[in-house]
């Protein structure tokens, strides 16, 4: 198989963080990986150093890989900021310097559904509390969500959160909750020693 840019560019940064040497992270503010459309987000570059000829660069879904600035987001500095999402702003991110040093990738999902889960988009470090929870694009009246892990039921909340008190490893996986209103769409939460 012959491998892209695109996936040469992942093993890089695969090999990187295995070696410990990522020079900088994405940092996505509200801290999350999925965002309800028309709704505002930050992404801003922390290096390690001097920051000159970093940008945040997007793999999406479908299409070319792009930076902040050429046909998405506005670029202020290190900060990249999206005004107002829409489903072609879902995608893979990260930060690239101008001699191809790469940060972590963060994984961001746009969504029209009426339901989104609100879980941290970066690691959670073991035996730290974590909430994870159930959004609605209109405040309904009952806030009850039903919430799984890699597509089995874990426990039903009436207040629409749920509190794991003391992550570890076992924790790691795929999230999904549940509501009346319908299902927010599957998100990975990374959980770090």
């Amino acid at each position: 198989m012959e491998l892209t840019p695109v996936y040469w560019i992942l093993l890089l940064f695969i090999s990187r963080v295995a070696a410990g040497q990522s020079p900088g992270s994405l940092i996505v503010r509200p801290n999350r990986h999925q965002f309800f459309e028309y709704e505002s987000v930050s992404l801003s570059c922390e290096v390690q150093g001097n920051t000159t000829g970093w940008r945040v660069v997007k793999n999406p879904a479908h299409g070319n890989l792009t930076q902040c600035g050429d046909v998405w987001g506005k670029l202020e500095g290190i900060n990249c900021n999206i005004a107002s999402t829409k489903s072609v702003d879902s995608g893979v991110y990260w930060c690239q310097s101008e001699s191809g040093e790469h940060s972590n990738t963060v994984n961001i999902t746009v969504t029209d559904a009426p339901v989104i889960l609100e879980i941290p988009i970066l690691p959670v470090t073991e035996g730290h509390s974590v909430t994870l929870s159930c959004r609605h694009q209109e405040t309904p009246s009952d806030l009850t969500a039903d919430f799984y892990k890699d597509g089995s039921f874990i426990r039903t909340e009436s207040t629409g959160e749920m509190t794991i008190p003391a992550v570890n490893k076992s924790d790691e996986g795929w999230y999904l909750c549940q509501h009346s209103k319908g299902n927010s769409p599957n998100s990975w939460m990374n959980v770090t020693a």
